[in-house]
Formats: structure tokens, sequence, C-alpha cells
């Protein structure tokens, strides 16, 4: 379900459910908030990378979750409290890592899809290096399930709020050319190419003095007090259409909407 190597001071975390398309379930999304808080633990370790087995990203949060017992249990105990801070506070997202606030750099390696959650949890690493058949987007959008894990609040930071709107409110792809031209990627690579990419660039940075990157890292950011406020924003935003979300995840587990199909 998730794999973990460590290359000389970066860490590779590997998303490993193929059947799935890599998408999370809660225990996966527990197991891989634990797996970032140790990279955050260990002195060993100095920059991480995100990436997912069998040539795909992640395909979102797990519909089928959502649609069983489950998942509305662990959706419904991830509220956000109003005095919280994502450095001292250390708290799940529904995708697992998505609300730390690490001081150590985390690089997506996307191969295929980072899709719905999958693409929120692409927004939360601080770096993208992206496959040329890579694909984004916001595919939630068909079955009224809302982005609930930071996507409203990372994706107009990085390529403004109109191409922000598009993508959210579409839902349509976006590929790896036109995410480089806008600034959601950061780095794109020949097919297979992207944990290869990753990894010389993580090996750039762990090559630099630590505090003075971190120093600047956390300054570059945003402030603890303002994604708190943010993502509790967004969190009760959702939550007066999560009902809806439930109807859609409940169809797409009786096989609507397969092979990406808008209709």
């Amino acid at each position: 379900m998730l794999s973990i190597e460590t290359r000389d001071r970066v860490r590779i975390v590997t998303l490993s459910r193929p059947e799935a398309r890599n998408a999370v379930n809660p225990a996966l999304a527990r197991a891989l908030f634990a797996a970032m808080r140790d990279v955050e633990a260990d002195e060993g370790v100095d920059v991480a990378i995100l990436t997912g087995a069998a040539g795909t990203f992640c395909a979102g949060f797990d519909l089928k979750s959502v649609a069983g017992a489950e998942g509305a249990a662990w959706i419904a105990g991830l509220d956000i409290a109003p005095d919280w801070d994502p450095i001292a506070q250390p708290i799940p997202g529904p995708m697992g890592p998505t609300r730390l606030m690490l001081s150590k750099p985390v690089i997506a390696a996307i191969e295929g899809y980072a899709v719905a959650g999958g693409m929120e949890l692409a927004l939360w690493c601080d770096l993208r290096v992206v496959a040329e058949d890579a694909q984004f987007g916001v595919f939630c959008r068909r079955w009224g399930v809302p982005l609930i894990d930071g996507g409203t609040v990372r994706l107009p930071r990085l390529v403004g709020q109109g191409r922000a709107n598009d993508l959210i409110l579409t839902g349509r792809p976006v590929g790896a050319t036109e995410a480089q031209q806008i600034g959601l990627a950061d780095r794109v690579t020949a097919p297979g190419g992207a944990l290869g990419a990753a990894l010389d660039l993580a090996r750039t940075l762990t090559g630099f003095p630590q505090g003075c990157l971190r120093a600047d890292f956390l300054s570059g950011r945003m402030a603890p007090a303002e994604l708190s406020a943010a993502l509790r924003r967004e969190w009760h935003s959702a939550g007066m259409v999560l009902a809806e979300g439930v109807a859609g995840a409940t169809r797409f587990s009786g096989g609507a909407g397969r092979g990406g199909r808008f209709d």
C-alpha cells in the first residue's frame, strides 16, 4: 500500500494501490500522514519525494470508500479547530499529509494521473516533476465531490485565480505542457523519467546548507495562521455539500463514469 525507501538523504514515499490507480483510502491516508511525519523527524533526511507505483501518481480519494461507512467515518473525524496551528499541531487531512507544514521540501514525481484528491496531494508538495504524458484535473467535478483538501487554497496561489477558476469549475484535464506553462509543473520529463529527475533535483537541494534553505523555504510560504484559516474555510464550505458528494461517490461505485467520461 505504501513503499518507503531512503537514498542518501532523500526519502522516497511511493503510493502502491495499482488496482485502484493509487486512490487513497483511510488506511493509506493514515500511513501517508505517518510517513511524512517521519520525514520531518528524521535528522538523516533533508528532502522527500512522493510518487506513485505502476505509472500513476494518484487518482484521488477512493470514492468507493466515500460511499461506505469507513470513508464516511474518516471524513467526519477531520474537522479543524478555530485555533489550529499547522506546525505545532500536526493533524491529517482527507488524503493524509495535506494539512502538514513540513520544514523540509517535498517533491512530487508525477506519472499518469494526478486528479481530484491526487491533484490536491500534488499541490501540497513543494515542487512537481511531471512526465510528458501525465494529466492533472479536478475530475471529482463530475460527481459533485468538493475539493476539501487544500485544492481551492493552493491552486490559485500557484496558477493565478483566473486559471484556477477554469480548472476548478470545468474539471477539465490538463496535460504536462499546459501545466508547465501555467506554473503547475516545475519540470517536465520524458515518460517514465519523473522519479529520476525528481531524485536529481532532490540531491541538488541536499547539497545546500540546510538551516538557511529551510529558513527561506518557511519564509516564502503562506504564514501558518493564514494556511490554517484558509483550510478551515475550505473545509466548512465543502461541508455544506458533502451529501451531494456522497451521492456522486455512490454512482461511481455503481460503475458510472469509467475511463474519465464526463457524461
